[in-house]
């Protein structure tokens, strides 16, 4: 039997923390080292129709970001999602997703190593054997987990995961901390993270770029008409702004704000002038009125989508906030970006050392 490969499994103390960028930044560096390097995602949660089959969102992602050959992607074993927990309660889903993981990932080498998304946080998976820690212990598999920075209390869930992952945690990335954070996250939360044997292997900063969102995802998320510019949904979107104040208010307001959304009524053409004169990317217009014929032409000329939804204005900031707190890596600006940052932070020599890795002919 060939040798089994090395896991790395990636997990996170809660959901939207970073995983998919992590596994994304690191199959990079570990590629410059000059291994053979696999992917897998055991337990799907974000699944959508895509020519006529059913695929996982963030696993037809990465194989495709990273052109990922068909034997070095590891099957997903199961959908998460309220009918196969229901299947599951009910007793109709009787597999035993242990055995599947020896059989399915176990027996079948992928490489020298293979990244392992793991689920949501800690517990999610537990119904089915599929839990961060279950995977691990089937796999012998080494945790790295990733932790979005909130404030100094998020050492908490890091001292708590530790204790339930224990000796498989090879270390930790925290990741989106804010600027004026990192010196204090590198002086005080590094240091005693480190005296409390946790490996901290990269602090990352807050990045605009990476928390943006798509115009198109936002024309999903809000089920808005795209008045103009349909061709211009993949334009970034960083801030949000609601015009709601007077005109000259707004335009100063607007002045300080980089590649943002503009919510304002569709009877705010004041407002929706001042918006497209500035750093704005899309310009959403709610109560279902259409603008005057003056601001799409110029909305045309400067190439920016304007978006009509059927909403109030406090609903349609709801779902854009929602969607910017659920920011997936899918573009490919974004995957750039995080090679960089974590060749920049990552100390991915240590991480080698720390899995018992050699590097071989390292690419320059």
């Amino acid at each position: 039997m060939p040798k089994s490969a090395k896991y790395l499994l990636i997990g996170s103390t809660e959901t939207y923390s970073g995983k998919s960028a992590t596994v994304l930044g690191l199959y990079h560096q570990l590629q410059q080292k000059g291994l053979d390097i696999g992917y897998g995602k055991p337990l799907g949660t974000c699944f959508s129709a895509s020519g006529g089959s059913v695929v996982e969102e963030d696993v037809q992602f990465v194989t495709v970001s990273l052109n990922l050959s068909a034997n070095r992607v590891a099957p997903t074993l199961l959908a998460l999602n309220d009918i196969s927990v229901q299947k599951r309660l009910r007793g109709e889903d009787k597999v035993d997703y242990r055995q599947s993981l020896v059989e399915q990932y176990l027996q079948i080498p992928r490489g020298d190593l293979v990244l392992l998304e793991g689920s949501g946080d800690l517990a999610e998976g537990n119904l089915f054997d599929l839990s961060l820690l279950q995977i691990a212990e089937v796999l012998d598999a080494a945790v790295l987990l990733v932790a979005r920075y909130n404030s100094l209390l998020s050492v908490e869930a890091l001292l708590s995961a530790k204790q339930r992952v224990d000796d498989r945690l090879v270390g930790v990335v925290i990741n989106d901390i804010p600027a004026e954070q990192i010196e204090v996250v590198d002086s005080v939360l590094r240091p005693y993270l480190e005296q409390q044997g946790i490996a901290v292997l990269a602090t990352l900063p807050k990045s605009d770029l990476l928390r943006s969102v798509s115009v198109g995802e936002l024309v999903n998320q809000l089920n808005a008409e795209v008045l103009c510019r349909s061709d211009r949904l993949d334009l970034m979107v960083e801030s949000l702004a609601i015009g709601a104040m007077n005109v000259n208010a707004a335009v100063k307001y607007f002045r300080k704000r980089r590649n943002m959304a503009v919510v304002t009524g569709g009877d705010r053409v004041e407002i929706q002038q001042a918006a497209l004169e500035t750093s704005t990317q899309c310009l959403i217009l709610t109560g279902q009125l259409p603008p005057p014929p003056f601001i799409l032409s110029r909305a045309e000329e400067l190439e920016i989508p304007i978006l009509s939804v059927d909403l109030d204005t406090l609903t349609t900031v709801e779902i854009v906030d929602r969607t910017f707190g659920q920011v997936r890596v899918h573009e490919p600006i974004k995957v750039e970006c995080i090679r960089q940052l974590m060749t920049e932070h990552f100390d991915i020599d240590r991480l080698l050392s720390k899995l018992g890795l050699t590097p071989v002919n390292a690419l320059s």
